[in-house]
């Protein structure tokens, strides 16, 4: 319905390091979907660009966060001897909290704007309305971007449930312009580290293990997965500032959560605006992600 009958997609992909595997595997999805009127493939969405999006290119000496992906260096390879091209690359940002810092133009620019801006916390009593609140800015904010699908109402509020459970609530942050919603982040602690030790292993006591780290040596990592200014805003001083005081916010909440890294992620490689921010906030890209397509 987005973007029309004539492009598929392909995702979940793993495979051994076989050309013959990945031949068949890919065969067959361009087969199911030229069967259905598509002439054009593009992937990994695992299941879509608001989920798991692109196959890691570069950064594979560090490991995943939460809700990323992680394919080894052979994926892209394989893919590309397929007839597979780079479609647009996706960038993962890495930055210390204690680190983050603003340049005096970026300062004074913040300043000004305060009596403006107000920066909250994401209201537990109303969490419902609260969530369709950030759904109609993502959905607006991201609405111009290359690939983008808007988020459903039961696809948000499962989203939302999800993050009852997994994000504390100072790391849920809602902008209000003027009173009105405008922007909004979510930082998410890396619940990776955690799991990682069990080395995939939830029986006999893998679960118990995990309940004990998550309490007792909660992550130290997190990630922002979600962040949007509404569209008005985009290539102004105020939308800038906006994405600048909710980085501010999003840095105190890390902080008092004991969190001593964090990735924003994933950015469009040609989204100049909010690569100009982070680069010069501390922020580094450390990971490249790739979507791919062919004409089937």
């Amino acid at each position: 319905e987005q973007h029309g009958a004539d492009t598929g997609h392909f995702g979940m992909l793993d495979a051994v390091d076989d050309p013959a595997v990945f031949a068949a595997l890919m065969s067959a999805a361009e087969e199911w979907l030229q069967q259905r009127g598509t002439h054009r493939i593009t992937g990994p969405f695992s299941l879509t660009i608001n989920e798991e999006s692109g196959l890691l290119v570069d950064g594979f000496d560090t490991p995943p966060m939460m809700m990323m992906g992680h394919a080894a260096p052979y994926y892209g390879r394989r893919l590309e001897a397929l007839g597979y091209r780079g479609a647009k690359d996706l960038l993962a940002y890495w930055m210390r909290p204690p680190d983050i810092s603003y340049t005096p133009a970026m300062q004074r620019m913040m300043d000004r704007m305060r009596d403006r801006i107000r920066i909250r916390q994401l209201d537990q009593s109303r969490f419902d309305a609260e969530l369709m609140t950030l759904r109609d800015i993502f959905n607006d904010a991201w609405a111009e971007n290359w690939g983008f699908i808007p988020f459903t109402e039961a696809e948000f509020r499962e989203l939302g449930s999800n993050l009852k459970l997994l994000v504390p609530p100072d790391m849920i942050m809602i902008a209000e312009v003027d009173g009105e919603p405008a922007g909004f982040i979510v930082g998410m602690p890396n619940l990776n580290e955690a799991v990682a030790p069990l080395h995939g292993r939830l029986l006999p006591f893998g679960w118990l293990r995990l309940l004990w780290r998550l309490k007792v040596r909660p992550p130290r990592s997190a990630r922002v997965p979600l962040m949007g200014v509404r569209r008005g805003k985009h290539f102004s001083r105020l939308g800038t500032v906006l994405a600048l005081l909710l980085t501010e916010a999003m840095k105190f909440a890390l902080l008092r959560n004991n969190m001593e890294s964090l990735e924003m992620s994933w950015i469009l490689e040609d989204n100049s605006g909010m690569r100009n921010i982070l680069e010069h906030i501390s922020a580094k890209p450390y990971k490249r992600y790739r979507v791919y397509e062919k004409q089937v």
